[in-house]
C-alpha cells in the first residue's frame, strides 16, 4: 500500500467497534486465531466500510442503497494517495495544495470525495448519470458538516460523455478521477463474479452475490471498461486547458497497451501507469495530461 495509507496492516476491530457498534456482530475469530469478518457477506462489508469511514475520515453519517456498490476503503484510499503525488503545473505536488478534483461516476457512496476531503483538504465535483445515486450522495454530503462546503454534485445527462456538460468553460480542475465500469454486460459481470467466488470458496458457490454490491452503470456499460476509457481519453483532449491530470483505474492489465496507444494518438504530453498493491491484489491507474 501507499506509505500514507492508514489501512496498511490488520484492522483494529476494537477501535472500529467503538465508532460503529453495529460491526460487532459480523466479527469472528478464524482458524488462525485472527479477528476478521466474512468478506462474502455484503452486510458485513457495508458495516466495515461505515466503521472505517467513521473512525478514520470523520464521517458521522454514511449509508448506501441496497445492492449499490460498496467499495473497499483501503484500495480507494490508495488511489487518492497515489494521485496526490502527481506534480502540479505550478510546481510541487497535488498533496501540497487544496486541489479541485472531478470524480467521474461518484456513485451513491461518495467514497473518493470523502477520503480526498479528509486526507488532503481538497474540493470536489462529483458527477454521475444516475439520479438516485446522486440523491444518496447528496444526503451523505449534507449530513456531514465537514463535507457540505467541499463537494458539489452534478448530473451527467449523456452516458457517452465524461466531461462535457460537467466541466464549465471557465473551470479548472487539478485532477479528475474515475473508477470505470469493468464489464460490458450484466451477464459478464455475473459470470466473472461467479468464477472469482468459486475459486475463493473452492468450488462451493451455487449462487452469485456481489459482496461489494454494484448495479448497472457501476459494474457494466456498453463496450465495457476499454471503450469507456477510450472515449474518456478522446474527450479529455477537448478539456486540455481545464484539467491538470486526467486519471482512472484500469482493472484489466491487458488493456494497458491499447489505452497507451490511444493516448499517443490523442497526442498527450505525458502519461503514467501507476501500480498499486493491496495484499496479494495488484491494481493500477493511468494518468495523463496535455
Amino acid at each position: 500500500m501507499h506509505p500514507r495509507n492508514k489501512h496498511d496492516g490488520e484492522y483494529d476491530f476494537d477501535k472500529l467497534i467503538e465508532a460503529c457498534p453495529a460491526l460487532k456482530k459480523f466479527i469472528f475469530t478464524n482458524e488462525y486465531g485472527t479477528q476478521t469478518i466474512d468478506f462474502f457477506n455484503p452486510l458485513g462489508v457495508r458495516a466495515l466500510n461505515k466503521a472505517l469511514l467513521m473512525t478514520y475520515y470523520g464521517i458521522t453519517y454514511w449509508n448506501i442503497p441496497h445492492k449499490a456498490l460498496c467499495p473497499p476503503i483501503p484500495g480507494r484510499a490508495d488511489y487518492i494517495h497515489y494521485i496526490s503525488d502527481l506534480p502540479t503545473k505550478e510546481g510541487g505536488f497535488c498533496r501540497d495544495k487544496k486541489c479541485r478534483c472531478l470524480d467521474v461516476g461518484v456513485g451513491s457512496n461518495c467514497i473518493y470525495p470523502i477520503i480526498g476531503c479528509a486526507e488532503y483538504d481538497w474540493f470536489f465535483v462529483g458527477a454521475d448519470i444516475n439520479e438516485d445515486s446522486l440523491k444518496n450522495a447528496h444526503k451523505i454530503v449534507t449530513c456531514n458538516p465537514s463535507l457540505s462546503h467541499r463537494i458539489d454534485l452534478r448530473k451527467q445527462p449523456d452516458p457517452h460523455h465524461k466531461f462535457t456538460d460537467i466541466i464549465r468553460p471557465d473551470e479548472y480542475f487539478d485532477l479528475t478521477i474515475c473508477n470505470p465500469p469493468f464489464h460490458d454486460s450484466a451477464e459478464q459481470a455475473e459470470h466473472d463474479a461467479k468464477m472469482k467466488l468459486t475459486h475463493l470458496k473452492k468450488g462451493k458457490v451455487a449462487k452469485v452475490e456481489f459482496n461489494f454490491g454494484g448495479v448497472s452503470n457501476e459494474l457494466w456499460c456498453d463496450g465495457g471498461e476499454l471503450l469507456f476509457l477510450q472515449e474518456m481519453i478522446d474527450e479529455s483532449k477537448l478539456f486540455a486547458k481545464n484539467v491538470g491530470w486526467f486519471t482512472s483505474l484500469v482493472s484489466k492489465k491487458e488493456e494497458l497497451p491499447l489505452l497507451i496507444d490511444r493516448m499517443k494518438q490523442d497526442e498527450v504530453a505525458e502519461y503514467k501507469v501507476i501500480e498499486m498493491s493491496q495484499g496479494v491484489k495488484t491494481s493500477r491507474l493511468i494518468a495523463w495530461h496535455f
